[in-house]
C-alpha cells in the first residue's frame, strides 16, 4: 500500500491514499494553522474508528439493532515522558443488548487491526531515494 505525501504550505501535510487526500496540520499553539487534526490525533482517531467498526460489525452480523451503539476514546498522559500512557475505549451498548454477548463484543473490539499493530509492531525502515 503506497501513500504519497505533499506539503501544501505552513506545517500542513497531506497524504494521498486510494484517491483520498488526508490533511493534517498542527494546532496553532504548535505553530500550525489548526485547520485539520494533527498526525497524532489522526493516529488516535484511527484506533477509535477501527474499534468502532469492529463493534458495529459484531452487532450487524448478529442482527442486533445498532441504534445507541457508541464508542469514545480517552487518553491518559504521562507528564514526565510527555506521551500517552493509557488509551481507554468506552463502549456504549444499544438498549436491550443481549447479556450473553457482552464479553464477546469486548473481545471483538480488542481485535481491531490498528490496536493489534501497536501491540505487535511492524519493522520500520527509512531509506533515502536517489
Amino acid at each position: 500500500m503506497a501513500m504519497e505525501v505533499r506539503y501544501p504550505g505552513g506545517v500542513a501535510v497531506e497524504v494521498l491514499q486510494r484517491g483520498f487526500t488526508i490533511r493534517t496540520d498542527q494546532p496553532e499553539a504548535a505553530g500550525g494553522g489548526g485547520t485539520a487534526p494533527s498526525p497524532f490525533e489522526l493516529f488516535l482517531a484511527s484506533i477509535a474508528a477501527c474499534a468502532g467498526f469492529f463493534a458495529l460489525r459484531f452487532c450487524q452480523q448478529r442482527g442486533i439493532d445498532t441504534a445507541g451503539l457508541g464508542l469514545t476514546l480517552d487518553t491518559e498522559r504521562d507528564p514526565e515522558r510527555h506521551r500517552v500512557s493509557k488509551i481507554v475505549l468506552r463502549l456504549r451498548l444499544p438498549e436491550g443488548f443481549p447479556e450473553k454477548y457482552r464479553k464477546a463484543i469486548v473481545r471483538a473490539v480488542d481485535e481491531c487491526a490498528v490496536k493489534r499493530h501497536i501491540l505487535e509492531p511492524p519493522e520500520f525502515e527509512t531509506v533515502i531515494e536517489g
